[in-house]
């Protein structure tokens, strides 16, 4: 399990990065839910639809632009997958 450490600092550098909508958070935050609820595995094996809905994103337009800007600003990593349990995220 992380220390509170890695995640004060994960806060501390989403507050200060002006590129960040609430979006981004909103999706961070809910990759991090999942993370928890695999008892913060890294990476974290998520489903599109269970992101989307754990970050209240109705659009896959929206979804992807957000997942990819977050890829950009190397706040994760992604790892597409085809296969229905899910792709790979992890966090960096």
């Amino acid at each position: 399990m992380p220390s509170d450490f890695v995640y004060a600092t994960l806060c501390v550098k989403i507050v200060h990065d002006d590129r960040l909508t609430v979006w981004h958070i909103s999706l961070l935050f809910a990759i991090l839910i999942m993370a928890s609820s695999s008892k913060y595995a890294n990476p974290v094996l998520i489903s599109r639809r269970r992101l989307m809905k754990f970050a209240r994103i109705r659009s896959i337009a929206t979804y992807h632009k957000f997942l990819k800007e977050l890829i950009l600003f190397g706040y994760i990593k992604y790892e597409p997958s085809y296969d229905p349990k899910g792709s790979l995220i992890w966090i960096i």
